[in-house]
């Protein structure tokens, strides 16, 4: 009986635990709501393809200029396999079961490579992180970990803003 009752409050623990940190992120995301706003929505013509899409692993969102602190506004922060491809109009990722993001080119400020982005870190250079500004005026950068890391160059020297 004594451990029935151990193994019920542990996991009673555990549950308030998960609880706890649901409310967090919640909080966090209606702290942020008014710093993120609407997203660009992707336009009917896109131009010119630039890059080929590269696949890889969407990392997340975060606030420019800290590598950690992520957005949990809608579904910025959750990572998802992903593919990029750059146009003439702009950068559009294409996220599995995640919305779409369209970064207008516009909006883009740096597009580099680091070794870490929201919460993940990778060899020298494994990141591409692109830095852009929302309609709000909030910077934001949004990390990529691409399946072939040898496509990088091409991103890195092909942004006109940087």
């Amino acid at each position: 009986m004594e451990r029935t009752l151990w193994v019920l409050g542990l996991a009673a623990l555990f549950l308030a635990w998960l609880w706890l940190m649901y409310r967090a992120w919640q909080k966090k995301a209606a702290r942020q709501a008014g710093r993120i706003g609407d997203l660009p929505t992707v336009p009917a013509e896109l131009g010119a393809q630039l890059l080929e899409p590269t696949t890889g692993l969407y990392l997340g969102s975060t606030m420019a200029p800290s590598w950690q602190d992520r957005i949990a506004v809608g579904d910025l922060g959750f990572r998802a396999t992903a593919e990029l491809t750059r146009f003439e109009r702009g950068i559009l990722l294409e996220r599995d079961g995640a919305t779409v993001i369209w970064i207008p080119q516009e909006s883009v400020t740096a597009v580099r490579t680091e070794r870490g982005h929201a919460g993940k870190v990778m060899t020298d250079n494994g990141v591409l992180v692109i830095r852009w500004k929302l309609p709000t005026g909030t910077e934001i950068d949004t990390g990529f970990r691409g399946d072939d890391k040898t496509v990088y160059p091409a991103w890195t020297t092909g942004d006109d803003n940087e």
